[in-house]
């Protein structure tokens, strides 16, 4: 059976001086010898300073064995790609208002689907999403003076959204109220949070 390496790990030495350091780092070395093993390394560490910690991640990185990968080279995530669309459009829609809405609103994309009526060298994507928020007081928050904040949501999402697909796309976003749907499991499956 393979030896797991021992690494020990001496924290907070900006505490201390380099006198008491030594006399840690002799205690530490007792230790080992008291139990009938070795360090294959030693390495004091401050968080504070930032002294060797790059050190002790490059040293612990180098120890972990190199599993076998959970996904394609060219699978980025597990999560499908409306999730993510949703995801997009969620982000945009809290930037700026975290603090008045900061999980009050979940995005579904209702519709995801090329636009088949444009030629192979043109692709367009279609898609339509609902923002949900609880309360009607906060759908002024959300859609703005005349629309304005609505629709610089849909320029960022539809930015990130087109960086995504790789393809142009036609963002159709609308607002609607589910009454505390946070607190109603039938609302909370139906927007996805199963």
């Amino acid at each position: 059976m393979k030896r797991s390496p021992k690494v020990a790990v001496v924290t907070k030495t900006d505490l201390v001086s380099p006198n008491e350091l030594l006399v840690h780092l002799a205690a530490v070395a007792a230790l080992a010898e008291q139990n009938g093993f070795e360090w294959d390394e030693v390495v004091p560490i401050s968080a504070r300073t930032g002294d060797h910690v790059e050190l002790l991640t490059d040293l612990l990185i180098g120890l972990l064995p190199e599993g076998e990968p959970f996904f394609p080279a060219d699978q980025v995530t597990d999560e499908p790609e409306d999730v993510r669309i949703a995801e997009l459009i969620r982000e945009a829609a809290l930037e700026g208002v975290r603090d008045e809405l900061p999980h009050s609103i979940a995005v579904v994309v209702d519709e995801l689907r090329p636009r088949e009526d444009r030629p192979a060298d043109r692709p367009l994507t279609d898609i339509h999403a609902t923002l949900y928020i609880e309360r009607t007081s906060q759908k002024g928050i959300i859609i703005g003076h005349q629309g304005a904040r609505l629709r610089d949501v849909g320029q960022v999402a539809r930015r990130d959204i087109e960086a995504l697909l790789g393809v142009p796309v036609y963002l159709d976003l609308h607002v609607k109220v589910a009454k505390d749907w946070q607190r109603d499991p039938k609302q909370l499956r139906k927007l996805g949070f199963d």
